[in-house]
């Protein structure tokens, strides 16, 4: 859709006011006619975007041109108006009062153009809350502190704890930056050139040191967390074959997500699952369904479970006095 394109190349040269046709081309995946022509488009709509030509020519947006909204088109204005994050992680980043002067000027767009456009708009049918239920905030980290930082391209020194150590280490880290997902945030760096992400939660203290960036070349914080986000969801090697009771099907789809792989009927109450696990012992995990499950193999994953219901039972035999 051309608007889309259009939209995408001026966000594109207002994070960099000049790119070559071959650049523009390439993040677009349109051809450099198709580039030229754009910016004809976009020049004869008022936008201040023209071609400059010579060896170090390109694209460029005249400093200080700011994405005026009346060049956007219903549905550009109304995913943008719906889209990112919720109030409570706007809050988080500081952006409450930026993000509500947008949504002014969008809505006063939207008046203006309302006897076209449909009667209700989206942002008024839509609410996102990326929050769970009963959720609290678990960062000690002020996450619009850190964010502020990350724009310096300064390495990090941070104290983590790890879910399942006693004692915090230390981290010398080449922040991408942080990316919110569900309810919790996460900071994306390489460690040794190598990925990994660190929940806030457990991110205890940061020092911003005077060294820049060394990142790994071509990657993002995109590329990274997309990477990093397909190895944590990648199932694992082990299969754990068990009974579930069918009416607990809709919560076992949403505890194990993808782990849980096929389900088939066996009668009217029970239904054979099929469990992906990375090693044995997460099949703590089943215990939350208590009598609702069995585990039938492999033998050592019934075994774990045994050992850890066994143990269960003998902390629960007698009450304290």
């Amino acid at each position: 859709m051309k608007s889309a394109r259009l939209l995408s190349m001026l966000l594109l040269l207002q994070a960099r006011p000049q790119m070559t046709t071959r650049d523009l081309a390439e993040r677009l995946e349109v051809s450099r006619r198709t580039v030229l022509r754009d910016v004809e488009a976009l020049s004869a709509a008022g936008v201040p975007v023209y071609a400059e030509r010579g060896r170090n020519g390109g694209i460029v947006l005249l400093t200080g041109a700011r994405l005026n909204v009346s060049h956007l088109d219903p549905g550009e204005l109304e995913t943008l108006a719906i889209g990112g994050l919720d109030s409570t992680q706007l809050e988080q980043l500081n952006l409450s009062a930026a993000a509500q002067q947008a949504f002014r000027k969008i809505a006063a767009h939207q008046h203006r153009s309302s006897a076209r456009a449909n009667p209700v708009p989206l942002r008024d049918l839509i609410l996102i809350e990326n929050t769970s239920w009963m959720s609290r905030p678990d960062h000690v980290v002020d996450i619009a502190d850190l964010a502020v930082d990350l724009q310096q391209g300064k390495r990090l020194r941070i104290t983590y704890r790890h879910s399942n150590a006693d004692h915090p280490v230390q981290y010398l880290v080449d922040p991408y930056g942080v990316v919110a997902k569900s309810t919790r945030w996460y900071l994306i760096a390489d460690h040794g050139g190598q990925p990994c992400m660190y929940a806030l939660g457990r991110l205890l203290s940061y020092e911003v040191t005077k060294d820049p960036v060394v990142t790994r070349p071509g990657n993002t914080l995109r590329t990274v967390w997309s990477s990093l986000k397909e190895s944590v969801e990648a199932p694992g090697e082990i299969t754990i074959t068990a009974r579930l009771r069918t009416s607990r099907l809709d919560l076992a789809h949403r505890i194990l997500g993808t782990r849980l792989q096929e389900s088939i009927p066996v009668d009217q109450e029970w239904s054979q699952v099929a469990i992906q696990y990375k090693e044995i012992e997460a099949v703590r995990q089943l215990l939350q369904f208590a009598d609702h499950i069995e585990v039938l193999a492999p033998a050592a994953a019934r075994q774990r479970l045994h050992e850890l219901a066994e143990d269960l039972v003998k902390r629960h035999a007698q009450s304290r006095a």
